[in-house]
């Protein structure tokens, strides 16, 4: 991977496929760039894409201290490094990010958001801010484990059982090993509500997707952020959950950022 540093000095491990406009990846919490690779490589086919770990995970490095505005300078530093100017996907937790790096005025030029866990009036904000400093409780005494498993039950929305199920899981080393992001993905969830006041600022047009197969809490949170918008539109995929299956999203992504382009020639 290439690394990169953001304005405050963390380095940022990226990998970066294809040619074309450039596209940033943003995935959500307990992902890496691997959970990104199979998109990446679908969209290398018409776009130059960046791949990154967010601070705290994979080859990326992090600060002693944490707040959104690092993370918003890191997708700065990938967009200075693609040229000046990106398209911009979010996933999960990751959307709601991308959101706040748009409404930044950073130069985005288009954004994909595959469902945000937009959920303000379910009260989601509200239990991220006390998920947070537990988290970095959990943390601070080494309890990794643990701290997997309240993020997974107080904001994912796993049965405690299902979870409990998962202990021994083998991707659940993984999933311990960037413990330390979800205090970062709690803190974005966290901020929500007061994102939802500042949407109708973002005119960069968006594409919100979400899949027929999962929560109609998810979808309908896509369509509360498609109204806020001025210019946003929600595609529903037949089938889907909120897993990325990238043969299926990767056209439905080509398809609106080439035709944003064409508008724009």
């Amino acid at each position: 991977m290439k690394k990169l540093f953001s304005q405050d000095g963390t380095a940022i491990a990226f990998d970066q496929v294809g040619k074309g406009l450039a596209i940033i990846l943003v995935l959500g919490a307990f992902n890496d760039h691997a959970s990104g690779v199979p998109l990446a490589e679908r969209l290398s086919e018409h776009f130059t894409v960046f791949n990154y770990d967010r601070r705290a995970r994979g080859a990326s490095g992090d600060a002693s201290t944490y707040a959104i505005e690092r993370e918003i300078e890191d997708i700065a530093a990938l967009i200075h490094e693609a040229g000046g100017s990106a398209s911009v996907f979010g996933y999960s937790s990751g959307a709601l990010l991308a959101l706040m790096a748009a409404e930044s005025g950073l130069p985005i030029t288009k954004l994909v958001l595959y469902e945000p866990p937009f959920l303000v009036k379910q009260g989601l904000a509200g239990r991220a801010r006390e998920v947070v400093p537990q988290l970095i409780d959990l943390l601070s005494t080494g309890n990794r484990g643990a701290a997997v498993e309240l993020y997974q039950t107080a904001l994912v929305g796993i049965p405690a059982e299902i979870v409990a199920q998962l202990r021994d899981a083998p991707f659940r080393p993984a999933l311990e090993a960037i413990t330390q992001s979800l205090v970062y993905d709690a803190t974005i969830i966290g901020k929500m509500d007061l994102l939802a006041q500042r949407l109708d600022s973002i005119s960069i047009p968006t594409l919100l997707v979400s899949g027929e197969a999962s929560p109609t809490m998810l979808s309908d949170a896509a369509q509360a952020i498609t109204d806020a918008l001025p210019h946003a539109q929600h595609r529903s995929l037949p089938g889907q959950t909120h897993d990325i299956n990238a043969s299926i999203l990767a056209p439905v992504m080509e398809t609106f950022l080439i035709d944003i382009l064409q508008e724009r020639t």
